[in-house]
Protein backbone atom coordinates (compact mmCIF):
# COMPACT_ATOMS: atom_id res chain seq x y z
CA UNK A 1 0.00 0.00 0.00
CA UNK A 2 1.28 3.48 -1.15
CA UNK A 3 0.15 6.90 0.90
CA UNK A 4 0.69 10.18 0.17
CA UNK A 5 -0.07 13.55 1.60
CA UNK A 6 -1.27 15.80 -1.32
CA UNK A 7 -2.48 19.39 -2.06
CA UNK A 8 -5.97 19.00 -2.76
CA UNK A 9 -8.77 21.46 -3.62
CA UNK A 10 -6.43 24.06 -1.24
CA UNK A 11 -5.53 21.72 1.53
CA UNK A 12 -3.43 18.95 2.24
CA UNK A 13 -5.02 15.52 2.07
CA UNK A 14 -3.61 12.14 2.75
CA UNK A 15 -4.14 9.65 -0.24
CA UNK A 16 -3.35 6.21 -1.19
CA UNK A 17 -2.15 5.17 -4.42
CA UNK A 18 -4.68 2.90 -6.81
CA UNK A 19 -3.17 1.78 -10.53
CA UNK A 20 -2.04 5.05 -12.02
CA UNK A 21 -3.95 7.64 -9.69
CA UNK A 22 -4.42 9.29 -6.32
CA UNK A 23 -7.76 8.59 -4.24
CA UNK A 24 -7.84 11.14 -0.95
CA UNK A 25 -8.79 9.18 1.37
CA UNK A 26 -11.35 11.56 2.83
CA UNK A 27 -13.85 10.24 0.11
CA UNK A 28 -13.55 7.17 1.57
CA UNK A 29 -13.45 7.64 5.37
CA UNK A 30 -14.40 11.45 6.65
CA UNK A 31 -12.07 10.74 10.00
CA UNK A 32 -9.09 10.93 7.20
CA UNK A 33 -9.63 14.60 6.87
CA UNK A 34 -6.25 16.02 6.59
CA UNK A 35 -2.89 14.30 6.36
CA UNK A 36 -1.76 11.10 6.39
CA UNK A 37 -1.22 11.47 10.78
CA UNK A 38 -4.87 11.19 10.60
CA UNK A 39 -4.61 7.54 9.74
CA UNK A 40 -1.50 6.19 11.14
CA UNK A 41 -2.92 7.56 14.72
CA UNK A 42 -5.98 5.20 13.92
CA UNK A 43 -3.77 2.68 14.43
CA UNK A 44 -5.48 -0.35 12.02
CA UNK A 45 -4.14 -3.72 11.22
CA UNK A 46 -2.88 -4.90 7.69
CA UNK A 47 -6.30 -6.27 7.16
CA UNK A 48 -8.43 -3.01 7.63
CA UNK A 49 -5.94 -1.01 5.56
CA UNK A 50 -6.69 -3.61 2.95
CA UNK A 51 -9.90 -2.83 2.74
CA UNK A 52 -9.17 0.82 3.21
CA UNK A 53 -7.72 0.07 -0.42
CA UNK A 54 -9.97 -1.69 -1.82
CA UNK A 55 -12.74 1.15 -1.21
CA UNK A 56 -10.28 3.56 -2.88
CA UNK A 57 -10.51 1.44 -5.52
CA UNK A 58 -14.26 2.31 -6.10
CA UNK A 59 -13.94 5.97 -5.72
CA UNK A 60 -14.79 7.28 -9.19
CA UNK A 61 -11.87 8.80 -11.31
CA UNK A 62 -12.97 12.64 -11.11
CA UNK A 63 -12.70 12.57 -7.59
CA UNK A 64 -9.09 11.25 -7.80
CA UNK A 65 -5.72 12.74 -8.82
CA UNK A 66 -3.48 11.31 -11.97
CA UNK A 67 -0.25 9.78 -10.60
CA UNK A 68 1.22 12.40 -12.69
CA UNK A 69 -0.31 15.08 -11.71
CA UNK A 70 0.15 14.95 -7.95
CA UNK A 71 1.62 17.83 -5.77
CA UNK A 72 2.98 16.56 -2.67
CA UNK A 73 3.45 18.00 0.47
CA UNK A 74 5.05 16.23 3.71
CA UNK A 75 3.23 12.77 4.71
CA UNK A 76 2.88 14.98 7.80
CA UNK A 77 4.13 18.14 9.35
CA UNK A 78 4.47 17.41 13.42
CA UNK A 79 5.24 13.84 14.44
CA UNK A 80 5.61 13.68 17.78
CA UNK A 81 9.12 12.63 17.54
CA UNK A 82 11.96 12.54 15.24
CA UNK A 83 14.63 10.09 16.47
CA UNK A 84 17.87 10.11 14.32
CA UNK A 85 20.74 7.41 14.24
CA UNK A 86 24.37 8.25 13.50
CA UNK A 87 27.05 6.12 12.23
CA UNK A 88 24.67 3.53 11.68
CA UNK A 89 27.08 2.42 8.28
CA UNK A 90 30.64 1.18 8.82
CA UNK A 91 31.95 2.94 5.68
CA UNK A 92 30.09 6.12 6.90
CA UNK A 93 31.77 6.26 10.52
CA UNK A 94 35.41 5.73 9.21
CA UNK A 95 34.20 8.45 6.65
CA UNK A 96 33.85 10.91 9.95
CA UNK A 97 36.78 9.26 11.71
CA UNK A 98 34.84 7.99 14.33
CA UNK A 99 34.80 4.11 15.74
CA UNK A 100 31.75 2.52 15.78
CA UNK A 101 28.68 2.60 18.89
CA UNK A 102 28.12 -0.66 20.46
CA UNK A 103 24.70 1.21 20.91
CA UNK A 104 22.91 3.09 18.22
CA UNK A 105 24.07 6.83 18.78
CA UNK A 106 20.92 8.79 18.45
CA UNK A 107 19.61 12.29 18.17
CA UNK A 108 16.54 14.08 18.29
CA UNK A 109 14.86 16.67 15.75
CA UNK A 110 12.02 19.02 16.09
CA UNK A 111 9.28 19.37 13.60
CA UNK A 112 10.17 22.61 12.75
CA UNK A 113 13.09 21.05 10.75
CA UNK A 114 10.09 18.87 8.40
CA UNK A 115 9.86 19.93 4.88
CA UNK A 116 8.35 17.48 2.10
CA UNK A 117 9.33 16.53 -1.43
CA UNK A 118 10.01 19.66 -3.90
CA UNK A 119 10.52 22.05 -0.91
CA UNK A 120 14.01 23.88 -0.06
CA UNK A 121 16.75 23.37 1.95
CA UNK A 122 17.92 26.87 3.25
CA UNK A 123 21.26 26.80 4.55
CA UNK A 124 21.87 28.92 7.34
CA UNK A 125 23.82 31.73 8.18
CA UNK A 126 25.63 30.39 11.11
CA UNK A 127 26.89 27.62 9.07
CA UNK A 128 29.54 27.47 6.27
CA UNK A 129 29.44 23.75 5.97
CA UNK A 130 26.21 21.53 5.85
CA UNK A 131 25.49 18.56 4.63
CA UNK A 132 22.51 16.15 3.57
CA UNK A 133 22.44 12.08 4.24
CA UNK A 134 19.68 9.91 2.70
CA UNK A 135 18.09 7.28 5.06
CA UNK A 136 15.34 5.02 5.27
CA UNK A 137 12.92 6.37 7.49
CA UNK A 138 10.82 3.77 9.66
CA UNK A 139 6.97 5.21 10.61
CA UNK A 140 5.58 3.60 14.13
CA UNK A 141 2.16 2.47 13.89
CA UNK A 142 0.93 1.84 17.34
CA UNK A 143 2.33 2.84 20.84
CA UNK A 144 5.08 1.08 21.53
CA UNK A 145 7.07 0.46 24.63
CA UNK A 146 9.79 -2.65 25.32
CA UNK A 147 9.13 -4.45 21.92
CA UNK A 148 11.03 -7.45 21.31
CA UNK A 149 13.55 -7.22 18.38
CA UNK A 150 12.18 -10.16 16.71
CA UNK A 151 8.33 -8.24 17.06
CA UNK A 152 9.86 -4.80 15.90
CA UNK A 153 8.00 -5.18 12.51
CA UNK A 154 4.76 -5.81 13.81
CA UNK A 155 4.65 -1.82 15.21
CA UNK A 156 5.75 -0.55 11.85
CA UNK A 157 3.23 1.26 10.15
CA UNK A 158 5.59 1.91 6.71
CA UNK A 159 8.86 3.45 5.88
CA UNK A 160 10.10 6.42 3.89
CA UNK A 161 12.99 8.12 2.37
CA UNK A 162 14.48 10.72 4.71
CA UNK A 163 17.20 13.42 3.59
CA UNK A 164 18.73 14.25 7.30
CA UNK A 165 21.11 17.62 6.77
CA UNK A 166 23.50 18.09 9.20
CA UNK A 167 25.86 22.09 9.85
CA UNK A 168 28.75 19.84 9.82
CA UNK A 169 31.33 22.77 10.89
CA UNK A 170 29.52 23.21 14.06
CA UNK A 171 29.22 20.01 14.88
CA UNK A 172 33.10 19.18 14.16
CA UNK A 173 33.44 22.31 17.47
CA UNK A 174 32.19 19.54 19.39
CA UNK A 175 30.44 16.20 19.58
CA UNK A 176 28.41 17.68 21.73
CA UNK A 177 26.61 20.31 19.96
CA UNK A 178 24.58 17.09 17.47
CA UNK A 179 21.52 18.75 18.75
CA UNK A 180 22.70 22.42 17.62
CA UNK A 181 24.23 20.92 14.09
CA UNK A 182 20.85 18.96 13.50
CA UNK A 183 18.19 20.97 14.02
CA UNK A 184 17.86 24.44 11.86
CA UNK A 185 14.80 24.74 9.80
CA UNK A 186 14.35 22.68 6.60
CA UNK A 187 16.86 20.21 8.39
CA UNK A 188 14.34 17.17 7.39
CA UNK A 189 13.05 16.38 4.51
CA UNK A 190 10.72 12.94 4.23
CA UNK A 191 8.37 11.52 1.68
CA UNK A 192 7.02 11.71 -0.89
CA UNK A 193 5.65 7.86 -0.01
CA UNK A 194 4.90 6.55 2.67
CA UNK A 195 4.79 2.42 1.89
CA UNK A 196 3.54 -0.14 4.23
CA UNK A 197 5.51 -2.64 5.54
CA UNK A 198 3.53 -6.19 4.13
CA UNK A 199 4.28 -4.19 0.82
CA UNK A 200 7.70 -4.76 1.31
CA UNK A 201 7.44 -8.66 0.77
CA UNK A 202 9.85 -8.92 3.49
CA UNK A 203 12.49 -7.35 1.46
CA UNK A 204 13.57 -4.49 3.71
CA UNK A 205 17.19 -5.49 4.80
CA UNK A 206 17.53 -5.98 0.45
CA UNK A 207 16.73 -1.90 -0.31
CA UNK A 208 19.26 0.50 -1.41
CA UNK A 209 19.55 3.46 -0.54
CA UNK A 210 21.16 6.32 -1.82
CA UNK A 211 22.72 10.12 -1.11
CA UNK A 212 22.48 11.76 -4.65
CA UNK A 213 23.39 15.59 -4.99
CA UNK A 214 22.71 16.53 -8.83
CA UNK A 215 22.50 13.13 -10.13
CA UNK A 216 25.73 12.06 -8.82
CA UNK A 217 25.64 9.25 -5.90
CA UNK A 218 27.35 10.14 -3.63
CA UNK A 219 27.47 6.91 -1.67
CA UNK A 220 25.07 3.85 -1.52
CA UNK A 221 23.96 1.06 0.57
CA UNK A 222 21.92 -1.90 1.57
CA UNK A 223 19.69 -1.76 4.95
CA UNK A 224 20.53 -5.00 5.64
CA UNK A 225 24.48 -3.57 6.26
CA UNK A 226 23.69 -1.49 8.79
CA UNK A 227 25.42 -2.25 12.07
CA UNK A 228 22.11 -1.66 14.33
CA UNK A 229 18.74 -2.99 11.67
CA UNK A 230 15.36 -1.50 12.06
CA UNK A 231 14.32 -4.04 14.02
CA UNK A 232 17.01 -3.28 16.75
CA UNK A 233 16.78 0.17 16.77
CA UNK A 234 13.21 0.13 17.98
CA UNK A 235 13.97 -2.15 20.37
CA UNK A 236 16.01 -0.49 21.66
CA UNK A 237 14.68 2.88 22.22
CA UNK A 238 11.39 1.69 23.08
CA UNK A 239 13.41 -0.04 26.07
CA UNK A 240 14.18 3.32 27.27
CA UNK A 241 10.60 5.29 26.23
CA UNK A 242 7.84 4.31 24.72
CA UNK A 243 6.94 5.09 21.01
CA UNK A 244 3.90 6.40 19.37
CA UNK A 245 1.62 6.48 16.37
CA UNK A 246 3.93 8.52 13.60
CA UNK A 247 7.22 8.72 15.43
CA UNK A 248 9.69 8.10 13.02
CA UNK A 249 13.13 6.82 12.97
CA UNK A 250 15.78 7.93 10.39
CA UNK A 251 17.88 4.67 10.21
CA UNK A 252 21.70 6.56 9.47
CA UNK A 253 23.08 7.15 6.53
CA UNK A 254 25.29 5.05 3.86
CA UNK A 255 27.23 8.48 3.19
CA UNK A 256 26.61 12.28 3.50
CA UNK A 257 27.52 14.87 0.42
CA UNK A 258 27.86 18.82 0.93
CA UNK A 259 25.74 21.28 -0.33
CA UNK A 260 25.84 24.17 -1.81
CA UNK A 261 22.45 26.81 -3.36
CA UNK A 262 21.15 25.73 -6.19
CA UNK A 263 22.40 21.95 -5.58
CA UNK A 264 19.49 19.40 -6.99
CA UNK A 265 19.28 16.83 -3.66
CA UNK A 266 17.92 13.14 -3.72
CA UNK A 267 17.14 10.45 -1.21
CA UNK A 268 16.63 6.92 -3.46
CA UNK A 269 15.08 4.13 -1.55
CA UNK A 270 14.55 1.15 -3.79
CA UNK A 271 11.54 0.71 -4.78
CA UNK A 272 9.92 3.92 -3.37
CA UNK A 273 9.32 7.70 -5.13
CA UNK A 274 12.65 9.17 -4.94
CA UNK A 275 12.38 12.49 -2.37
CA UNK A 276 13.55 15.14 -4.42
CA UNK A 277 14.49 18.92 -2.66
CA UNK A 278 16.33 21.59 -4.16
CA UNK A 279 19.02 24.15 -1.82
CA UNK A 280 18.30 27.57 -1.31
CA UNK A 281 21.14 30.71 -0.16
CA UNK A 282 21.42 31.62 3.45
CA UNK A 283 18.59 31.51 6.07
Amino acid sequence: MRLATIAWQGREQSAVRVEERWVPLHHVDERLTGDLLALIRLEWDAEHLAGLERAAGGVAGNRTVAAGDAIFVPPYRHPRLIWGIGLNYAEHAADLHESQPADPASFVKGDHTVIGHGDRIRLPSLSRRVTTEAEVGVILGRKASHVAEEDALSVVFGITPVLDQTAEDILEQNPRYLTRSKNFETFFAFGPEVVTVDALGGNLPDLEVATVVNREVVRSNRVGNMLHSPERLIAFHTAHMPMFAGDIIATGTPGAGVITPGDAVEARVQGLAALVVTVAGES
